[in-house]
């Protein structure tokens, strides 16, 4: 696996890789990319950051409730997932994600880790953590161009 770390000083470095993040799903057609981190790291910043870049207009929600908000984005089907809620993998059934494979759209997944086995392998792993006043974020891909 290849790894890259980047220091993001601030709420808009971390807003700046979002918009990197979107250039990387418009050149693919899907995929999953993993948001890995604490409460207050920055997972929800990012994604926001990058639906918006991908289109997204008006308040981006957070799926905190709703576990799952889809979007058609940039020619793209995007699914800004939440799994922090979950009780247990198998939950993942009843969202109905399956019938979205990342082969046709993008998974954007925040809490990953409660998906467990159930969630396919990820094109991109982002884990974000404090670093001073900023965040740390390493990026972890098995190819080189799904960097963004």
């Amino acid at each position: 696996m290849l790894e890259q770390r980047r220091v993001l000083a601030d709420e808009a470095a971390t807003e700046r890789l979002g918009v990197a993040l979107a250039g990387l799903m418009r050149s693919r057609r899907g995929g999953v990319i993993t948001l890995h981190g604490d409460l207050g790291a920055g997972k929800t910043t990012l994604a926001r950051a990058c639906l918006r870049a991908l289109g997204a207009v008006g308040a981006v929600k957070s799926p905190t409730y709703t576990l799952v908000e889809p979007y058609d984005l940039a020619g793209r089907r995007v699914l800004h997932m939440d799994l922090y809620r979950l009780s247990e993998p198998e939950e993942l059934y009843g969202l109905g994600v399956f019938d979205e494979p990342p082969t046709l759209a993008w998974w954007l997944v925040e809490w990953p880790e409660k998906g467990g086995a159930l969630l396919p392998p990820a094109t991109l792993e982002i884990h974000l953590s404090a670093e001073g006043a900023g965040r740390k974020a390493v990026l972890r891909a098995l190819e080189s161009d799904a960097f963004p």
